[in-house]
């Protein structure tokens, strides 16, 4: 647990700042925008938040800040386990759940700047089979549909194995975990090489993200944190052997923060490159998520989905990236303002995770956090 950055006689100022904050609306200070009052937005969550944690019942929780492109804030709250004695830290392990697919996408589009694969070249090109039978509107699938869940598949395989398309692809949003394994599986035939290597190489490593992995490694065992139902029971671990690009990435606060910055600051993708994962690909149907059986009645006007990331568009034409995770026991939300070059995530060892994840997002970014209304 650490507070970067802050001399004692500042957090003596900042303490006067924060007896004042209270008086002020929510709308007030989420109008203030998320680069204004750093100090005094975390003298708030180091209030807020354990209160949040106790209403809700969630053990622990890691949370990271990012402002002017880099990490200025890392702090754990809690126990990686409900009745024991250690606390989560930064460091503390924690199940991202669906925040590895802009991991994933992120190293998907360093091959597409390689020249190794297409955007918009069908997938079909790129194995020695098809990936599904009987179904020549599998041709239509590029990354780029993948990357903005129009593939037209459910989010799962049924319990029959068969992966149907439910309408043609690019047509609409359908968020999709299968799309992304079938883009895991082109990524794995371009590079020969199992995903998690790939990304080792081309993301974690260059990065310094020393303790993310898209499968278990054994010195896990000791830093991750337990997942919780709702009733505060400890579930069992789940220790991926094969990695997942949808869904397996383990990591800790401080590992991901240093991935936002990647994409605030531009590491590692070119200008070009990173505006296309910015831009809105497809506008979202404000009343479904995973929607193969339902054409849209209206599309939203705030919230559409960018290549590997969720975009929320203020009215004064600001955008936001985002995404949340959900793996049962373990949730997460991600917040990422490529304006301001600031961002936010946290990680909660609870199925109760995401009950909290709005007033501590709205908090940490001092806006409003559309997404979790369709979330709901």
């Amino acid at each position: 647990m650490n507070c970067l950055g802050i001399s004692a006689r500042t957090a003596v100022v900042l303490g006067a700042v924060a007896l004042v904050l209270p008086f002020f609306s929510p709308m007030l200070r989420a109008k203030r925008g998320p680069a204004a009052h750093t100090g005094a937005t975390i003298l708030q969550l180091e209030k807020d938040v354990p209160e949040l944690m106790k209403k809700d019942g969630v053990p622990g929780l890691a949370i990271a800040l990012i402002r002017g492109g880099k990490t200025t804030w890392v702090h754990g709250f809690g126990m990686k386990e409900a009745k024991t004695d250690q606390p989560v830290t930064g460091e503390t392990v924690f199940e991202a759940a669906s925040l590895s697919k802009p991991v994933f996408a992120y190293s998907v589009l360093k091959l597409v700047e390689l020249g190794k694969l297409g955007l918009d070249v069908p997938l079909t090109t790129y194995l020695p089979k098809p990936y599904i039978a009987g179904d020549d509107r599998l041709k239509k699938i590029t990354a780029r549909i993948v990357l903005s869940h129009r593939t037209g598949f459910p989010n799962w395989r049924g319990d029959d194995g068969l992966l149907p398309i439910y309408f043609t692809p690019g047509e609409r949003f359908s968020y999709s975990g299968e799309g992304y394994v079938y883009l895991q599986r082109v990524v794995e035939q371009i590079t020969a090489k199992p995903l998690n290597e790939y990304i080792t190489e081309a993301v974690f490593t260059p990065l310094g993200m020393t303790s993310s992995s898209y499968v278990w490694r054994p010195d896990f065992d000791a830093l991750t944190a337990t997942g919780h139902d709702r009733e505060g029971k400890p579930v069992a671990l789940w220790k991926p052997k094969e990695a997942g690009a949808a869904s397996t990435l383990n990591t800790t606060a401080k590992d991901y923060a240093l991935f936002v910055e990647a994409v605030l600051n531009g590491n590692g993708l070119k200008p070009a490159t990173l505006a296309e994962m910015e831009t809105p690909q497809i506008a979202l149907d404000p009343e479904c998520r995973i929607c193969t059986k339902r054409e849209p009645k209206q599309l939203s006007k705030n919230l559409f989905w960018g290549l590997g990331w969720g975009i929320q568009r203020e009215d004064d034409g600001t955008d936001a990236l985002w995404h949340w995770g959900d793996n049962g026991a373990f949730k997460c939300f991600v917040m990422a303002e490529p304006k301001t070059k600031a961002g936010a995530v946290m990680f909660a060892n609870s199925e109760n995770g995401l009950e909290i994840a709005k007033p501590v997002i709205d908090e940490a970014m001092g806006r409003e956090s559309l997404a979790f209304d369709w979330l709901k």
